[in-house]
């Protein structure tokens, strides 16, 4: 997580402030009503629609009539014309027609979610177990809740947790090349049991980690805080090790871990208060070139992923990169996959703080064979979400599961980070926060393994028509998923048509709808 420094505001207004508490009833079970999140029945002539706003981020859901075009209809040029004129009437000025073509596939997702960080572990500790497992229920049960797929977990502390801490710590100026001091008993009380917990309500969980910092015995600084990795081929061979124990240590705890980055935020400088470490391409291409090798060994599976960071350099990060490192390398995903670790690295990581997500875009056309992840954006949006997943973005994963009424407990870096949920510390109250639901748009309609599709955005080129974004999917089952964004100032009437099918749909100003229905 960038510092608050360099994070950039994504949302204003009632959307970051609005908080919906959501009261656990005695026996942990959320009461009837207050989860929307829970999916309608479909029917096979009927949309099933979701929609909310930044006041009322919580949404309703509704079904929309689903008009299908004859085939007498359409047979002739007259019944075509009426048939057309009926899906387009005027009460849909031209240009407000959301067109979904599954005919034109992209990439594959691999889920929505975010982070079950030290600080979210414990937090969701302190709530009774009963309430506990109905806030875990509402994540990541498909059925019965918002069903995230996705979970990017921390090798060790980052700045949200409680202490600062890695697995194989050692005494200032000692080494451990051999790793005998290796563990992973600090996870094994409260985050472990959480994961295999997510991955039993959702099964088709992916789970991906990042380190904030190898072991301080591996840097220069001789901390987990700043510093760099200590540039010798016996440190690079360790710290694949220490990796590649890790992988192995949570599978044996259960918890298989399918995607993996060496460093999150590798261009970040000056952490002077949480794990942080300057590698710079260099450096992150030795360590792949001994970490991939060692992963085939131990017979994992685990995709590595390159970079981790943002869309574009931060201007305050490429000055400072540029005083230590001599040169911010402005194209560092890019580099990246051009050296001789390329072989191993199967996609590119990416943050939301600063640039644009057509940057990704950009790297898929150069490599279309390597995979596109957003793996982090405190802050999560409309626009980041529907930005990286139109351009190639297989997940979309916000920051921290769960904080406190504190924003923590962290021990520096952000602040003010917010969670999908809080718990607060005195009460045990629990509260889902705009971005659970904005998650929820995406993770109940969009399941593993579904396919975007084409769909269109409509811009406001007149000054008449709609305001409109997009993105489409077809999921595994063969049903079809649209989320759509008003972007205007004022409620917005449109059409979505794929094929031969229609329906219609209304948006309040900066709305956000998520359509589904069957396409057999």
């Amino acid at each position: 997580m960038l510092s608050p420094r360099t994070t950039r505001t994504l949302a204003t207004g009632a959307a970051l402030a609005a908080l919906v508490a959501v009261p656990l009833l005695a026996g942990g079970s959320a009461s009837a009503g207050s989860h929307p999140t829970t999916p309608a029945a479909r029917t096979s002539d009927s949309v099933t629609a979701s929609v909310s706003t930044p006041d009322h981020p919580s949404p309703t859901t509704q079904h929309l009539a689903l008009t299908r075009t004859t085939a007498q209809a359409s047979s002739d040029s007259a019944g075509r014309a009426s048939a057309l004129a009926d899906t387009t009437s005027s009460a849909f000025p031209t240009g407000t027609t959301v067109t979904v073509d599954p005919s034109l596939r992209f990439q594959k997702i691999t889920g929505f979610g975010a982070s079950l960080t030290d600080a979210s572990a414990y937090d969701l500790s302190l709530l009774p177990k009963a309430d506990r497992d109905a806030v875990m229920t509402q994540l990541f049960d498909p059925d019965q809740g918002a069903g995230l797929s996705f979970l990017r977990q921390p090798i060790g502390a980052s700045d949200l947790a409680r202490t600062v801490y890695s697995y194989d710590d050692m005494p200032q100026g000692q080494k451990d090349y051999a790793l005998k001091h290796f563990s992973i008993a600090h996870d094994e009380d409260q985050i472990l049991p959480l994961l295999r917990q997510a991955k039993k309500l959702n099964p088709k969980l992916t789970i991906m980690a990042t380190p904030w910092s190898p072991p301080g015995w591996m840097k220069t600084s001789d901390s987990m805080i700043d510093g760099k990795l200590i540039d010798s081929p016996r440190i690079y061979q360790a710290y694949a090790e220490y990796l590649v124990k890790f992988l192995r240590a949570y599978q044996k705890a259960g918890v298989r871990v399918d995607y993996l980055t060496v460093q999150n935020e590798p261009q970040a400088l000056d952490r002077s208060n949480y794990p942080g470490t300057n590698l710079d391409v260099a450096q992150e291409a030795k360590v792949i070139e001994k970490l991939g090798p060692a992963i085939k060994r131990a017979g994992l599976k685990t995709k590595i992923l390159g970079f981790d960071h943002n869309w574009s350099v931060h201007p305050w990060d490429a000055g400072r990169l540029e005083q230590v490192n001599g040169s911010p390398e402005a194209d560092y995903p890019f580099s990246l996959l051009q050296t001789k670790a390329a072989r191993w690295i199967d996609g590119t990581a990416y943050h939301c703080y600063y640039g644009d997500p057509a940057i990704q875009s950009t790297l898929k056309t150069l490599h279309p064979d390597k995979e596109i992840l957003e793996t982090e954006c405190e802050g999560l949006d409309i626009n980041d979400a529907i930005g990286s997943l139109r351009n190639w973005g297989q997940a979309v994963t916000a920051w921290n599961v769960a904080l406190d009424e504190n924003h923590g407990p962290f021990v520096g870096g952000c602040e003010s980070c917010t969670g999908l949920v809080t718990v607060d510390s005195t009460t045990k109250a629990v509260t889902y926060n705009p971005r659970y639901y904005l998650l929820a748009q995406f993770s109940r309609f969009v399941t593993p393994g579904a396919t975007r599709i084409m769909s269109t955005s409509v811009n406001n080129v007149d000054g008449q028509t709609a305001q409109l974004d997009s993105v489409a999917f077809r999921n595994p089952d063969g049903t079809l998923a649209v989320v759509v964004h008003n972007t205007a100032k004022a409620t917005q009437a449109f059409a979505v048509r794929v094929g031969d099918s229609t329906f219609r749909a209304t948006l309040p100003a900066d709305g956000v709808g998520s359509y589904s229905w069957s396409d057999r």
